[in-house]
């Protein structure tokens, strides 16, 4: 016979913390750093067995770029390596040695740019956060995720330091090897999470998404991204911004640091809204006060000069073009009314597809391809809207459950129209 109800509040109390994970069971191997301790490793790791969890580890924030100044791997067999990609630029040989091997990765987007970058390129990846994403889980960070499945918790105080300093202190590498310490318990736990939710082959689509996914092309217009660009109304401010950041970007990329320590955006944006005439003018800003910007000024003001002196044809846009896709749906009305009544109506049965199969809107349908559907259809039903979505790289998943709902929702948005009109 079962005993009385238990207590919410008392199961509540009663459930175990999260154990802390300080350094790896077997502890902090050393870090890879000669061809030698390479060799060796890709040794163990071709006698390893299953799947490869990896991790990288860059200095966003302190250099220019996003070079991989540190790689973490683990395998069933071989253990943790810690491989030392600033000395050791070059890792194809542990490529080829592990063959068709699966990584598991967390983000893989953000990690896969630099694996290739050093050699690596895998045939087959797990990507336990986009795994999460397609479960609904609504925390879907390493820390997060690992909690959740495992009852650990991992520290994240390094998770933003600058991993081009050598030598690595000994608690940035107790972080880094914990990172992959459970990667591939945690796959086999999300793994059976998406088989129960009949979602494996949507997760092995995306995957294989991220896998092959190109490089991202040149961004339109960069340095309209200078924090607070939007504050400028101008032409000749826009432009003063521009010289500014494109000086920047150069002397960034000479000095290797990132260019929010060359030159901070306040100042940028500050100097653009007051069009100083002078380097007097423009040491009266207060964002060119402080020591260290008042002291670059006369590097700085040719940059301000050559804005203030092009003619008004040169300057730029006040508004950033937008490329070959559809202008802003706050737009939409005025432009194209159609077409706003299609986006609202999409957005309610994308909403609720949402829902019913607990899917992030941005991983059931990449929001660009949503919005040219609506902008650009002309009728043709679900065939049209199908081959757009797919040219836009839309997963067989992810049009196999929208195609129809959006046919039906622009059916719908057009109704009110058809209504209005005369009978044949």
């Amino acid at each position: 016979m079962s005993g009385p109800p238990e207590d919410p509040s008392t199961a509540e109390s009663e459930t175990p913390e999260p154990t802390l994970l300080k350094e790896p069971a077997d502890g902090v191997p050393d870090v890879v750093a000669t061809p030698a301790a390479l060799k060796t490793t890709i040794d163990a790791f071709a006698a390893g067995v299953g799947p490869i969890a990896a991790d990288a580890e860059r200095a966003s924030g302190f250099r220019y770029g996003q070079a991989t100044y540190l790689v973490q791997f683990k395998r069933a067999g071989a253990g943790i390596a810690l491989i030392d990609a600033a000395a050791l630029p070059d890792l194809s040989g542990f490529h080829a040695a592990m063959g068709d091997a699966e990584y598991v990765f967390h983000a893989a987007s953000q990690d896969l740019p630099g694996m290739k970058d050093l050699g690596i390129f895998p045939a087959a990846v797990f990507d336990t956060e986009l795994a999460a994403r397609l479960l609904g889980w609504p925390k879907v960070g390493l820390a997060s995720v690992v909690e959740r499945e495992l009852g650990f918790t991992l520290a994240k105080e390094h998770s933003a330091q600058d991993w081009s300093v050598r030598p690595l202190p000994d608690s940035w590498l107790a972080y880094a090897a914990l990172d992959v310490e459970i990667l591939l318990e945690l796959r086999k736990g999300l793994a059976a999470h998406l088989e129960a939710a009949g979602k494996t082959e949507w997760a092995r689509q995306e995957f294989e998404a991220v896998r092959l996914a190109p490089p991202p092309g040149p961004r339109i217009d960069p340095w309209r991204r200078t924090s607070g660009t939007h504050t400028i109304r101008d032409p000749r401010g826009l432009a003063m911004v521009k010289s500014l950041w494109e000086d920047r970007e150069h002397e960034a990329q000479r000095r290797d640091v990132t260019p929010g320590r060359v030159l901070r955006d306040a100042a940028i944006v500050a100097a653009a809204r007051a069009k100083p005439t002078t380097l007097e003018a423009l040491l009266d800003i207060p964002e060119w006060r402080t020591r260290g910007t008042k002291k670059a000024a006369p590097r700085w003001w040719p940059s301000i000069e050559t804005a203030l002196k092009l003619p008004d044809k040169a300057l730029p846009a006040r508004r950033a073009p937008t490329g070959d896709g559809p202008p802003p749906p706050r737009t939409w009305p005025d432009k194209r009314p159609e077409a706003a009544a299609r986006l609202a109506e999409a957005k309610v049965a994308l909403a609720e597809l949402s829902e019913i199969h607990n899917v992030p809107l941005e991983n059931l349908l990449q929001p660009d391809a949503a919005r040219r559907a609506c902008w650009e259809y002309r009728g043709g039903g679900v065939d049209w809207i199908a081959s757009l979505l797919r040219s836009r790289s839309a997963r067989p998943w992810q049009i196999e459950l929208t195609a129809l709902p959006l046919a039906e929702a622009f059916a719908r948005a057009a109704a009110p129209d058809a209504d209005q009109k005369p009978a044949d």
